[in-house]
């Protein structure tokens, strides 16, 4: 088991720029006693022949197939706008540009 000192905590909060009254300080001291324990013992089983993972089941991919479809017709989108022109969107300007 190991141990971090209330002198270790504040300096590592310090860091962090976290400023933490004395109380929370003998509190997180223990708390991340619990945690640094947790990582020691899960690099203890962690062996080169088991793959590292990132979730602990297997994930699908949820997404519908990328099927091809015709594309929407200009026309019908050009007449849903506000505004076109030319078959384009007509948008108003921000720039101060010369048109």
């Amino acid at each position: 088991m190991s141990t971090l000192s209330r002198d270790e905590v504040a300096r590592v909060a310090a860091l962090a720029r976290i400023d933490l009254r004395p109380e929370e300080l003998d509190r997180l001291a223990g708390e991340l006693v619990v945690i640094v324990d947790a990582i020691a013992e899960v690099s203890a089983v962690a062996t080169p022949d088991i793959p590292a993972t990132s979730h602990p089941l297997p994930l699908t991919n949820v997404f519908r197939d990328d099927v091809p479809v015709a594309p929407l017709d200009v026309a019908d989108i050009m007449a849903a706008a506000p505004a076109s022109e030319g078959g384009r969107f007509l948008v108003p300007q921000i720039l101060g540009e010369e048109s």
